[in-house]
């Protein structure tokens, strides 16, 4: 099954499935796995009870006797890139199981391709078990079908994503997700540290925290005894020996209270927060907290208790009534917090999101031309920070080696959606999963070049 290259936009890019032995008569199912890490988690799970069925995992469409097209439906690009996946599996093999986001509107997928099998839709699993059983039925052998106790995974073998919550409380006018993946639903908290556990304990060395809004964990429970569970889950997975990284916090003020864990090195220096914009009026219009000064003063505080720590955020350009005075705000905000990591989005309309009826929206000409002027900065930016990293010794994760170098990632970078450091000589001996010092004796504008030391 074909794959896109990473890009900067998760929920377009496909993730394939590792292939696996075949025995005679051994039922086969091929999978597609679009959309953001949330996806492929999902995904790794369909996948991990199929092959506790009994199913093969092929990694090609010719050798599936069906075909799962896990989809996004996020933005409007997303699902049209969804359909084209679901065309290209259909032409490919011909039978096509549908589920993930854009699953919530199967009129839309069978309106498009009305050949499907079946469509479910987001983390519904046992639809998506019951659909394949009626296609293929299973066929298991419990001397032959052993399964690891890890799962089956879609990621290298030495990272894996940590699921800890379902669902959204947020109202943001952008954004669907509420409605197709329901009101945050957290994982209990003994549950997620079984499953980073066995990840470790397989051989993971790094453990990437997801979520929709990962800081809110566990607020949905009633009765609880911690106001707020993320912080204590933080440092017992931050006890497990691995890099825990954590992605997708909102910027609430108990933040703060999670930054002791990474001065103390229990969890990486690392905070993926979506900022979304700077200026007051277009975060209420959004529907967000309206508060970007304070938002640089919580900046400030972070970077004095923990002068290490890495900030990666997205931001949208061109939403909705955004003039060129509050898109400088942005610009000029941007200058101001010196963010490490950062990527935009322009906005699109998606259907059922009520940013669709603002007034005024911005012309796709000037979005285009305010996203480059912002990636300019953004670029600027990393490339100076990045400079200033020559000369020092720094930890790195092997992530592949082939026979040009090794390709790495700092405490600074996550996969995928930030930088790599090259290793091109004395890299014989390295293999993914290794972590290594090297010292860093060249910069670009988001790659780094280093050496062992």
């Amino acid at each position: 099954m074909s794959q896109n290259p990473p890009i900067l936009r998760p929920d377009l890019a496909r993730a394939t499935v590792p292939d696996s032995p075949r025995r005679e008569g051994q039922p086969t199912i091929g999978m597609v796995s679009l959309g953001c890490p949330k996806a492929l988690v999902d995904s790794e799970r369909i996948l991990t009870r199929l092959r506790a069925e009994g199913y093969a995992i092929s990694p090609d469409y010719k050798g599936a006797d069906a075909v799962i097209v896990n989809t996004c439906g996020f933005l409007d690009s997303a699902k049209a890139e969804s359909l084209d996946a679901i065309g290209e599996a259909l032409r490919e093999n011909g039978r096509v199981i549908v589920t993930g986001c854009l699953g919530a509107e199967p009129d839309y997928i069978t309106g498009a391709h009305p050949k499907v099998l079946a469509v479910t839709g987001p983390h519904q699993y046992e639809s998506v078990l019951d659909a394949v059983h009626g296609a293929v039925p299973p066929a298991p052998d419990p001397f032959i079908d052993l399964l690891p106790a890890s799962g089956i995974r879609l990621t290298p073998r030495h990272y894996s994503y940590l699921k800890i919550s379902e669902g959204c409380d947020h109202k943001c006018k952008f954004c669907i997700i509420p409605d197709m993946r329901g009101k945050l639903q957290s994982r209990p908290a003994r549950a997620v540290l079984r499953e980073a556990e066995k990840l470790v304990d397989a051989g993971v060395k790094e453990l990437l925290v997801i979520s929709q809004d990962t800081s809110a964990y566990g607020t949905d429970w009633k009765g609880r005894d911690e106001k707020f569970p993320i912080l204590s889950l933080a440092r017992d997975l931050g006890s497990l020996g691995a890099w825990i990284r954590m992605h997708y916090v909102y910027p609430y003020p108990h933040v703060r209270d999670l930054i002791p864990a990474m001065a103390e090195g229990l969890i990486l220096p690392y905070l993926d927060i979506p900022f979304q914009h700077a200026h007051p009026d277009v975060l209420r219009r959004m529907a967000r907290p309206a508060a970007a000064a304070r938002t640089l003063d919580e900046i400030a505080a972070w970077r004095r208790d923990c002068p290490g720590i890495v900030l990666r955020s997205t931001f949208i350009v061109g939403y909705p009534g955004e003039t060129e005075a509050e898109f400088q705000t942005l610009l000029d905000w941007l200058d101001e917090a010196q963010l490490d990591r950062v990527g935009a989005f322009k906005y699109e309309n998606v259907k059922g999101a009520r940013s669709n009826a603002l007034p005024d929206h911005v012309p796709e000409e000037v979005k285009q031309e305010r996203y480059e002027r912002f990636m300019e900065k953004a670029q600027a930016i990393s490339e100076a920070k990045l400079a200033a990293k020559i000369g020092q010794r720094i930890e790195v994760i092997v992530d592949e080696v082939d026979e040009d170098g090794a390709t790495c990632r700092t405490k600074a970078d996550a996969p995928e959606i930030d930088g790599n450091l090259f290793i091109d000589e004395g890299f014989e001996g390295l293999a993914p999963g290794d972590i290594v010092s090297v010292e860093v004796d060249e910069a670009g504008e988001y790659d780094l070049w280093g050496r062992l030391v």
